[in-house]
């Protein structure tokens, strides 16, 4: 079993290097425009009123977790700013809960928009709220019931506590599972998601619940509100969350009537020996990469890491590769039946690393017969053109960027004009 640790770990100086040198060059080829992002300022261009929500260089950082819990499922956590100019997600894990649900688990993810402090509240105190419903017996109407009075009971305690400290604006999405001997729950409450994955393919996954859908709609107008640009009066994403109290304030309405509802949707699943992993991550993630993709990747990389903080770092980076520019976060639980890691599997890994390494330099002796040093994009738009086999399901070319990044400045270093000694007579 893997053991548990808890860390930070940071990016390589060399790979800093790498993203100093060439995001600007390489970010189309990879993810296509920034978007959003800041861009630097032409001369006499006057200062932004309202300061961008994105940094001019993505925070690469990443807080990791790892552990297990008695009774065999083990878990992986891994966050990372990006792009955005704050971080504004939250967690929780607790692998195995105490006294009498000492064999029932819970992991959440908490996507705060608007700043932080919601996220950071609710991360601390939902998990009570819910407890303080729940009964040893594992009866799953219960279950459901207590799971959504405890967001209920969150969001009115929170609240309390924005009036009294005069947080005007803020708010948190929640996706989270409550795991115990016999059963899976699941509870959503905006558009961060979960999936599970059974027999290498996904069989479950949450619904986003956003302003569009016809059920939120109607539950927002009918709350004096209107959709507008796909959000919420042209301003919020989410049809769900926790906070946003300027959303909810709708007289001779129950809070699950109003335009934002901080009510989850609850699914429960009987557990099965099939089950392989469970995976909760925000928007930052979804936004990019499809359920049945990030089924397949996971399930690959699985076979190749034998720290599942390491599969957490590599969904991150595949994702920031991709073109993600929100902050992202993600839990990975696996259960027993999980994939294990494979020597062959590692060696096609070492097989394809070494096979890339060869057509960058292929690639690299190719474009330098006209006398040029090729850039770093021209390289990688030959490679792209090629069919490439064995490139990891569901991560593509962009899963393997740090080792092409690596192999094309190794044949730069190699191909540096020699500098003659100049002795003194």
């Amino acid at each position: 079993m893997r053991t548990a640790r808890k860390g930070s770990v940071e990016m390589p100086a060399f790979v800093r290097q790498l993203v100093k040198e060439t995001e600007k060059r390489v970010s189309s080829f990879f993810k296509g425009g920034r978007g959003g992002a800041a861009e630097g300022k032409q001369p006499g261009e006057k200062e932004e009123a309202i300061p961008s929500p994105y940094l001019d260089r993505p925070v690469l950082d990443k807080l990791t977790e790892e552990g297990c819990a008695r009774w065999g499922i083990t878990y992986a956590l891994g966050s990372m700013q990006g792009w955005r100019a704050n971080m504004e997600d939250f967690h929780n894990c607790a692998p195995q809960l105490g006294g009498q649900l000492a064999d029932w688990s819970f992991f959440a993810v908490f996507d705060g928009h608007a700043g932080s402090t919601v996220a950071q509240y609710c991360s601390q105190h939902l998990l009570g709220h819910i407890l303080g419903g729940i009964e040893p017996e594992d009866n799953p109407e219960k279950v459901k019931e207590a799971i959504i009075e405890g967001f209920l009971q969150t969001d009115k305690h929170l609240h309390s506590v924005a009036r009294r400290e005069g947080w005007e604006r803020g708010g948190t999405t929640v996706v989270a599972t409550l795991i115990s001997p016999y059963y899976i729950y699941f509870a959503n409450c905006g558009d961060s998601r979960a999936i599970l994955c059974r027999s290498g393919q996904v069989c479950y996954s949450t619904e986003d619940h956003k302003p569009y859908s016809p059920l939120e709609k109607e539950r927002i107008e009918s709350a004096g509100g209107a959709v507008t640009l796909q959000r919420i009066n042209g301003s919020l994403a989410v049809s769900r969350a926790l906070g946003d109290f300027s959303y909810k304030g709708a007289e001779n309405r129950t809070p699950s009537q109003q335009m934002v509802s901080p009510e989850p949707e609850v699914c429960v699943l009987e557990r099965s020996l099939a089950d392989e992993f469970l995976v909760l991550a925000c928007d930052g993630v979804w936004d990019i990469i499809s359920n049945e993709d990030l089924c397949a990747f996971i399930h690959n990389r699985l076979r190749v890491c034998t720290d599942l903080r390491d599969v957490c770092t590599q969904v991150i980076d595949l994702c920031l590769y991709k073109g993600s520019l929100d902050n992202i976060s993600i839990i990975l639980l696996c259960f027993p039946g999980a994939p294990q890691f494979s020597a062959e599997a590692l060696h096609q890994e070492a097989e394809l690393d070494d096979m890339l390494e060869s057509r960058v330099a292929e690639i690299y002796d190719e474009l330098s017969a006209g006398g040029d040093e090729p850039d770093l994009l021209s390289v990688l738009t030959v490679l792209a053109s090629n069919v490439i086999p064995g490139l990891p399901p569901g991560g593509g070319i962009q899963s393997k960027r740090n080792c092409i990044f690596s192999a094309y400045y190794q044949q730069r270093e190699t191909h540096k004009p020699t500098v003659p000694n100049v002795s003194s007579s």
